[in-house]
């Protein structure tokens, strides 16, 4: 068992790597840190040189137009990314390299192994048949696809043409997709005839018929997974295996601008409509990387299991480009994580000796709640690295994910990023540290970002602000939102001109390290202090009867908003006035009186997405009597807003 470094600080660890890590590491020292700070443009286009196979170099590496949103990537170069995802491996002669290991949801399914060459086989059959059907360039290809291999596969047969693939989350509805279709006015929709959850065949098709209703849509393609009885468009619809067969077994790519789409991927917004995040291909090949290589520290020996679904920007990042274009091993699972126990995902682990784990916050704390019985019924100890990602995660959970799953040998990387940023750019590399509980870490080599208050001006250490990006902006961000420019600048860069506004708070810490405490929009003013949800949520989640809170600012004439707190007790707690008084005690200790909350509801669910994150804004919207609380088909848990509605006596 590798030995950490621990300080102890009050309430707070610090952890350093081992030198068994040091060693190990692809960076163990301060000189990578240094070489990004002095020269950001240099220091990426050394990286994308050695990363990424081009057709064509580029005339300037990074080039800043007039407005600092109009800012560009390796001009003039052409790329394809299936190409460096796939080809250039196998001309490497690695061929024969597992690329995929893929876990059904049921049982008594098989797992399939994937090679390089099996991969490349498959894509390009698949971007024959989507080529006769009429894709080209610059096209949009919705893919509506659950966690199986063919989403990859589509991905990446849709960059080899030089198309732009618009992937939407399994779980949305068929309305949610539609809207997605239209924006996008995508030619193509891939699905399947239905995926497996929890034991049961879904029927996926009838959705993606609803999809399939926009006029733009001239096909669709079918994976047959479940073999359920589907509707069936004889006008519009195919079978993916039929389209394979005839297909033709290798389809020249297509290598594009720098600059040119290489996907969308929407974001739900609070008007219902959806947002289009645009991303580029050459600089969000070279931050996928890097960032994969460096965060994760993988080796040809490691296996990689990134938990996201690949309808989310960590799936699209972690859990297909970034590990595919290092040539490197990575596990995907269909199913639900407690299906059929609460043991299925650490089953997964020691069976298939992953060694790299990547999941939310969320899961851990359901992972908390279903008790230590079940990781420590496995065989854990082929993990080397964790990770965390899409929220900031409390001490507990930080603690146990360390402990108990980690055994205390692993770094924990908790990785701060955004669907906009399209990589990581927040955390500590395994083989420097530091890794502290709660705090994100340090900002990726070749990046920058500061701390601003409401004016405008840089806070000081040990302030919280607001987290901004400094040009020369990371090569994985946006480049707009799809066909709207004004919604891309009144969002992203008109609080803070010159700089890119990530819309979160944070604070900068010792070590060069930064703790992101949570959206600006999750924020509140009471009695003309500004406190962050998450610093509050964070103070409730440390009271011992506590499972997990959510806070959000109910309007008060007096002191403008005071918090409201939406508590989920641990096991066998009972809820009471005598319990709420002990935990606002316990803010009044953690924080100070100004936290204090104005009200605490005892639930047993609160309104989250399908990666897991809590939606305040509905929370906002019940307690302020909204009569629109906004798009609800997004929800993991739909059916626990009636029950909120009965609790704070919801009157809309």
């Amino acid at each position: 068992m590798a030995k950490w470094v621990v300080e102890d600080r009050k309430v707070k660890h610090v952890y350093w790597p081992s030198d068994a890590m040091k060693k190990r590491a692809w960076i163990s020292d301060e000189s990578f840190y240094r070489e990004g700070q002095k020269d950001p443009v240099k220091f990426w286009e050394k990286r994308a040189s050695e990363a990424l196979d081009w057709k064509k170099k580029w005339k300037h590496a990074y080039q800043q137009g007039k407005k600092p949103w109009q800012f560009k990537w390796f001009v003039g170069a052409e790329i394809n990314a299936c190409y460096n995802a796939l080809d250039r491996h196998i001309k490497a002669g690695s061929g024969d390299r597992e690329a995929i290991v893929w876990v059904p949801e049921p049982t008594d399914d098989k797992p399939k192994t994937y090679t390089y060459k099996m991969l490349y086989d498959e894509v390009n059959r698949l971007a024959s048949a989507m080529k006769k059907l009429g894709v080209r360039k610059g096209d949009r290809v919705s893919i509506y696809l659950p966690m199986i291999p063919e989403v990859v596969i589509s991905m990446l047969a849709t960059s080899r043409l030089g198309a732009i693939h618009s992937v939407c989350f399994s779980a949305f509805s068929g309305e949610s997709l539609r809207d997605r279709v239209d924006d996008a006015n995508s030619k193509l929709i891939i699905t399947a005839d239905g995926y497996y959850r929890r034991g049961k065949p879904l029927d996926l098709k009838k959705n993606a018929d609803i999809g399939a209703s926009a006029p733009s849509v001239k096909h669709v393609i079918v994976v047959k997974r479940t073999r359920l009885d589907v509707a069936w468009n004889k006008k519009k619809d195919l079978w993916y295996h039929e389209l394979l067969k005839k297909a033709d077994k290798y389809c020249e790519p297509t290598f594009v601008e720098s600059n040119e789409k290489l996907f969308l991927l929407y974001t739900s917004g609070t008007t219902g409509k959806p947002k289009g995040i645009v991303h580029d291909t050459g600089g969000y090949l070279t931050q996928a990387y890097w960032t994969t290589k460096l965060d994760f520290d993988l080796h040809d020996s490691d296996l990689f299991w990134c938990t996201a679904d690949v309808g989310w920007v960590t799936g699209h990042t972690y859990g297909c480009y970034g590990p595919l274009l290092l040539g490197a091993r990575m596990l995907m699972f269909e199913g639900a994580p407690d299906y059929p126990d609460p043991g299925r995902w650490w089953k997964i682990v020691a069976d298939h000796k992953v060694t790299v784990f990547y999941t939310a916050p969320t899961a851990i704390r359901m992972f908390i709640k279903f008790g230590d019985q079940w990781p420590e019924k496995y065989d854990l100890s082929t993990l080397r690295i964790l990770g965390t990602v899409g929220e900031p995660i409390d001490v507990e959970a930080w603690m146990w994910y360390f402990r108990k799953i980690g055994g205390g040998r692993c770094p924990v990387i908790d990785t701060w990023w955004q669907t906009e940023t399209g990589g990581t750019l927040i955390n500590s590399l395994p083989g420097v540290g530091p890794f502290i509980p709660t705090v994100s870490g340090r900002m990726f080599p070749g990046t920058h970002h500061i701390l601003l208050d409401e004016d405008g001006d840089e806070v000081k250490m040990g302030q919280g602000g607001y987290l901004a990006q400094v040009p020369p902006f990371a090569p994985g961000m946006l480049r707009g939102v799809y066909r709207n420019e004004k919604k891309y600048i009144d969002t992203y860069w008109s609080r803070f001109p010159g700089y890119y506004d990530t819309s979160d708070g944070a604070v900068m810490r010792e070590y060069e390290t930064i703790r992101v405490t949570g959206r600006v929009d999750d924020t509140m003013k009471v009695a003309g202090h500004r406190l962050s949800t998450a610093e509050l949520e964070n103070a409730i989640n440390k009271h011992k009867l506590v499972r997990e809170s959510a806070v959000v600012p109910k309007p008060h004439e007096i002191k403008g908003e005071v918090p409201v707190a939406f508590v989920l007790l641990k096991g066998q707690a009972k809820a009471s006035d005598a319990l709420k008084q002990e935990i606002v005690k316990h803010v009044d200790k953690m924080i100070g009186p100004t936290a204090r909350p104005g009200e605490i509801y005892f639930v047993e669910d609160v309104p989250k997405t399908r990666s897991g994150k809590i939606m305040r804004r509905i929370l906002r919207g019940l307690l302020k009597n909204d009569k629109d609380l906004g798009n609800l088909t997004t929800l993991m848990n739909p059916e626990c807003v009636e029950v909120l509605k009965k609790i704070v006596g919801y009157k809309a």
